[in-house]
This record gives C-alpha cells, sequence and structure tokens, in this order.
C-alpha cells in the first residue's frame, strides 16, 4: 500500500521528502536536526557556530528555546528566545495591523451624455459623500447609439465632475473610452 501514508497536519515533509512551503511554524527545540547552527543569544549576541545538541544545551541552561529563524542561511542561524512570549507579541502585532486596516472600496456614479443640471448636482453630491467616508469613486458613462459620435460631450462632462468634486477629491485615473464606456476615478485627496 504505497499511498496508505498518513501525514499529520504538522508535518514538515510531504510523501516526495521535500519541504512544505506553507509551513509558517518555526522548527523549536528538538526539532532542529542540522549538524552546525549560528547561534544567537536573546540580546542579540553572536554566540558563534555549533552543534545542534550544543546550542540546545545552551538554551536550556537559560530556560529558553532554540528557535531556528533563518533555514535557508548556510550554516541556519538560530536565536536562544523565549518562543511563547514571541509567539504572543507576533500574535499582538498581527491583530494590531488587522485592526488598523482599513479596505477601500471603490462606489460607482453612473453619469450619461444629456445629464441635466441638478441631476448633475445630485451626482456630485453622491461622489462627495462616498469620497469623505474614505471610498474611492468610479465615474462611468455608457454611450448609447448615435451618443458614440459625440464622445467629446463625455468628456467635457467628466471634466467638469472632476472640477466639482476637485475640492474633495484627487482624479487618480483621467476620463478614457474603453469600448461603449467611457471610465474616470476619483481618489480622496491626502490629509496634509
Amino acid at each position: 500500500m504505497l499511498y496508505a501514508w498518513v501525514i499529520s497536519a504538522h508535518a514538515f515533509i510531504n510523501f516526495w521528502g521535500c519541504l512544505n512551503i506553507s509551513a509558517k511554524e518555526l522548527q523549536i527545540n528538538e526539532e532542529i536536526r542540522d549538524k552546525e547552527l549560528r547561534v544567537i543569544s536573546n540580546d542579540g549576541e553572536q554566540l558563534g557556530i555549533m552543534s545542534a545538541s550544543e546550542a540546545l544545551r545552551l538554551a536550556e541552561e537559560r530556560d529558553l528555546d532554540l528557535v531556528k529563524i533563518s533555514p535557508q542561511a548556510k550554516p541556519p542561524v538560530c536565536k536562544i528566545m523565549d518562543y511563547g512570549k514571541y509567539r504572543f507579541d507576533m500574535a499582538k502585532r498581527e491583530k494590531e495591523a488587522r485592526k488598523n486596516q482599513r479596505v477601500v472600496d471603490i462606489k460607482e456614479v453612473r453619469l450619461s451624455v444629456n445629464i441635466d443640471t441638478h441631476d448633475f448636482d445630485t451626482k456630485v453630491g453622491h461622489a462627495k459623500r462616498f469620497i469623505a467616508g474614505g471610498d474611492k469613486v468610479k465615474v462611468s458613462i455608457r454611450f448609447r447609439g448615435r451618443e458614440m459620435a459625440h464622445t467629446n460631450l463625455g468628456i467635457e462632462i467628466m471634466e467638469r465632475f472632476a472640477q466639482a468634486c476637485a475640492d474633495t477629491a484627487a482624479v487618480e485615473k483621467a476620463a478614457k473610452l474603453e469600448g461603449r464606456q467611457m471610465l474616470m476615478f476619483l481618489a480622496p485627496k491626502p490629509n496634509k
């Protein structure tokens, strides 16, 4: 039964003996099987090149863990540190990064070639509200039928729209005709 191998989720080596790239966990203590290691103390001091057993003994004397931080180096680099505290700090940093992260949405405002002034002002108001919320705005004009012969009117409307939103938004991508649709992207102005 060649395919009867069961590989656990924590296994670092797959069926063919190759190292899994997606393994995020670092090798610690007895998992490190290299002959020679470059060892760094927990305060950043170089302790030199030594065997894995000697480095592990040194880590146990200090009541810390031996962690392989750079497996590709020749010889691999290991650091003596408190692995539990390290993982806690990393989880805390990742949580903080997720909290400060904001997903920017792209809101769309559709115009037409023969838009009236009040409709235009309403669309400008919508765009300003979206931009004030921190979102980008995609302004589009769809040309139907004979309107394709008057794309210059679409460019004029886009320029007028960009001028109306100039106090809060900057043109990220200028008006461009793509097939039967003209698109322009507005982004919030950076805070000073």
